[in-house]
């Protein structure tokens, strides 16, 4: 596990092209970074992620700022590259083997039982409105704090309070939730995702 501190130390390396540094960095933010995107582009995730990554190792050398910075930072690119997933699959053929996020929220229920419990978390979470999901992935299950979560997202801090409060709330109301007993403490444990743990079914190309 990378504390921030590693994680600094880390940042500083990769800012100068070590590779190492940059494999620290991933291994620890990966995880988080691929569950939000599950969330919101659903099978694309892993695509995206790996463009975000891509993008991260580009830019980097105009990064200033410490690890928390950097989390915020990389969320919000990943929040763009799924923006541009999302219009181009607005842009191409509706296929009806193509897994929507309607389609994965409305069939969350009958998959539950085949499903990791990570799986059906992650389906509860995506059927809350847009807007719900992604605050409650990025407070909770990313463990971003209000400020950062409100530059990724475009918001004000306030608006990104109300979101998570919401979501939540309707995830405590539901049933399913109920049954099981709770969906984002199942991602999430503690505030900050568990760095360079990767959970079954999380691995990634990239």
């Amino acid at each position: 596990m990378h504390d921030d501190e590693d994680l600094a130390a880390a940042l500083s390396a990769a800012a100068t092209g070590d590779e190492a540094g940059f494999a620290v960095l991933w291994r620890s933010l990966q995880p988080a970074v691929l569950r939000y995107l599950r969330v919101v582009v659903g099978d694309a995730a892993e695509d995206v992620a790996s463009e975000t990554w891509l993008q991260a190792a580009r830019d980097l050398h105009r990064f200033e700022g410490d690890a928390t910075a950097f989390r915020g930072w990389l969320f919000r690119i990943a929040r763009h590259r799924s923006i541009d997933e999302r219009r181009r699959n607005a842009r191409r053929p509706e296929h009806p083997a193509d897994a929507v996020r309607g389609d994965i929220a409305r069939d969350a229920a009958a998959e539950a039982q085949e499903q990791s419990d990570t799986d059906w978390a992650l389906a509860r979470i995506a059927a809350l409105p847009p807007d719900q999901a992604e605050a409650v992935m990025l407070r909770v299950v990313a463990g971003l704090d209000v400020a950062t979560t409100a530059r990724v997202l475009g918001k004000r801090s306030g608006a990104v309070r109300v979101a998570t409060m919401r979501g939540l709330r309707r995830l405590a109301a539901d049933p399913q939730v109920q049954a099981r007993g709770g969906a984002a403490a199942r991602l999430s444990g503690p505030a900050r995702p568990a760095p360079g743990v990767t959970r079954p079914g999380e691995g990634v190309t990239g």
